[in-house]
C-alpha cells in the first residue's frame, strides 16, 4: 500500500459510468419488473453501493475508506437497448475514492447481468471508466 500517513484529508468524490447492452425485451422485462429473480434495477443499485465499501476487499493494496456517500443511478437507453449507471463515491480522507466508485459501477452491471441471464445469457457489460475525480493533491480531474 502506498502511505498516505503525512497526507491532508480532503473532501474528495469519484464518479465513474458504464453499459450494459441486451435484447430490447430484456430491457423491456428489466424495466417492467417482470424477471423471475425480482426487481434488478433496485438489487442492482444495492449490489453496487455494497461493492463501493468493500472495494478494499477486492482489490489489493486499496485502502479501506470510510465512504461518506455512495450514489447508484440507473438509467435505460433504448438506443443501446440496455442500462446506463453512474457511481458516485464521496469521503472526507487521505486518498482518492476512483476505485470505490469504479467498483460500484462494475458490480451494479454484473448483478444485472446476473438477475437476467436466464432471459438474456448474449448481454454486453463495456465502458465501465472513471468520469471525474475531485480532491487531494492531484485537484480535479474530468474526461474530456
Amino acid at each position: 500500500m502506498v502511505d498516505v500517513t503525512s497526507k491532508a484529508a480532503t473532501a474528495r468524490v469519484a464518479r465513474a459510468t458504464g453499459s450494459i447492452r441486451m435484447a430490447a425485451t430484456t430491457l423491456e422485462a428489466i424495466v417492467t419488473n417482470r424477471v423471475k429473480k425480482g426487481d434488478v434495477l433496485t438489487v442492482a443499485r444495492v449490489a453496487g453501493i455494497m461493492a463501493a465499501k468493500r472495494a478494499f476487499d477486492l482489490i489489493p493494496l486499496c485502502h479501506p475508506i470510510a465512504l461518506t456517500d455512495v450514489q447508484v443511478t440507473l438509467s435505460s437507453d433504448d438506443a443501446l437497448p440496455g442500462l446506463r449507471v453512474e457511481a458516485a463515491v464521496r469521503t472526507v480522507g487521505k486518498t482518492g475514492v476512483e476505485m470505490e466508485a469504479i467498483t460500484a459501477a462494475a458490480v451494479t452491471l454484473i448483478t444485472v447481468y446476473d438477475m437476467a441471464k436466464g432471459l438474456d445469457k448474449a448481454m454486453v457489460i463495456s465502458d465501465v471508466r472513471l468520469e471525474e475525480k475531485d480532491g487531494g493533491r492531484s485537484g480535479h480531474w474530468r474526461r474530456q
